[in-house]
């Protein structure tokens, strides 16, 4: 009922419009000129107009990058990321060139030659010479900027395989990340979804030799200066490995692998410590305190202090918790990454402790007396509990 009373009026405020611009025309002057063909008068207003809208786009233009110049990307944590950086603003400063150029000519010859009455129109059949100019200055351009970035993209993508890159296996998943490391040996084993059980949540071949000293873990730990290559493996659906200070994203598609390599050049502290980012965190932490205010007002929890950590991401829209795809990752120094790593159960020890689980006899699992009579009264509660909480 509301909707249909909502169209009623809608439409009742249509009629009272079309009425309202009845009566203005019925008012108007008896020598007023109703033609519907544009005069002088109205070629003149809309040649201002033109030359006052390119003006305007002008100094909104000057303003925004003025004001929001500081929501760049900030310095580049990857040895390539220069490269790429430069392949944007280059891309960008063509962009902004051509824009200028091309939008202030056409606004002011819509101005300088707006119609008049005793003016008349030159027509053109053809001009090769204005369409050669036309044609081949954005051929020489374009093919310049397009073999540029080609020559970019092969410089980025070509792992150089004499600098011993460290081979480490990202696996997607809705909705998480886990990360392989190749262990001693540098070399992935085998994997197959087929063998996901238990534990072996990346379906690692337990049968290959070089299987068994790899890691996995849950959060990426790189060592700066070292050249890495990340084999991109997916178990379900189609996921996007992006790395947004390292300038490096690739899709991860299942049933295939991909890979993308960069060098780490900036850690996770050094990077804290920038300019850039204390002003980020900085604003960030204001922001969270003045909030904050509000949640102790109503009672709820209070935000946590923000503080800046390297993160991958899935960039491709994955499924309803897409938004919560990401893993921490720790940039460090060799020794730190080496002693961190050198913590980190191998596949080998894990399987094994899982099958030593597995065989232990049943009565080697049994409570010692008195135990087992506590846990059978206990045993309706936790199922109770479990129950509540699904």
């Amino acid at each position: 009922m509301t909707v249909f009373l909502v169209i009623i009026v809608l439409a009742l405020l249509a009629v009272t419009g079309w009425q309202i611009s009845k009566i203005f025309q019925l008012s108007q002057r008896p020598d007023a000129d109703t033609s519907q063909v544009a005069n002088d008068k109205d070629n003149r207003l809309n040649g201002i107009l033109m030359l006052a809208f390119v003006i305007f786009l002008y100094v909104i233009t000057i303003y925004c990058f003025w004001e929001y110049g500081r929501f760049y990307l900030p310095e580049a944590a990857s040895e390539h990321g220069g490269e790429y950086d430069t392949l944007m603003f280059i891309s960008i400063a063509l962009i902004m060139v051509v824009q200028i150029i091309t939008q202030g000519l056409l606004h002011f010859f819509a101005f300088k030659y707006k119609g008049k009455k005793t003016n008349k129109a030159l027509f053109y059949a053809d001009n090769d010479k204005l369409e050669f100019i036309w044609t081949i200055i954005p051929v020489i351009v374009l093919a310049g900027l397009i073999i540029y970035g080609l020559f970019t993209w092969s410089d980025i993508m070509n792992i150089n395989e004499e600098e011993d890159p460290m081979v480490i296996e990202l696996y997607a998943y809705q909705f998480d990340w886990r990360a392989r490391y190749s262990g001693e040996d540098n070399t992935l084993g085998k994997a197959n979804v087929r063998f996901i059980e238990g534990v072996n949540q990346l379906g690692v071949d337990e049968s290959d030799s070089y299987a068994m000293d790899d890691k996995v873990v849950t959060e990426l730990h790189l060592p700066v200066g070292r050249p890495v290559v990340f084999k991109l493996r997916s178990q379900d659906v189609l996921h996007s490995a992006y790395f947004p200070f390292f300038r490096a994203q690739m899709n991860v598609v299942p049933g295939m692998i991909t890979q993308f390599g960069f060098t780490p050049t900036i850690t996770t502290e050094e990077m804290r410590e920038s300019e850039y980012m204390v002003d980020k965190v900085k604003s960030v932490n204001e922001e969270r305190n003045e909030r904050n205010k509000e949640l102790i007002a109503q009672g709820e929890p209070t935000l946590d202090t923000y503080e800046f950590d390297y993160f991958l991401l899935c960039n491709k829209i994955c499924g309803q918790a897409h938004y919560n795809m990401q893993m921490k990752i720790i940039v460090e120094s060799e020794e730190d990454f080496n002693a961190w790593l050198e913590e980190q159960p191998t596949f080998g020890s894990t399987m094994e402790d899982q099958n030593k689980d597995a065989e232990e006899p049943a009565d080697a699992q049994e409570p010692a007396s008195g135990e087992g009579e506590q846990e059978t009264e206990n045993a309706p509660q936790e199922d109770d509990a479990v129950a509540a909480v699904d």
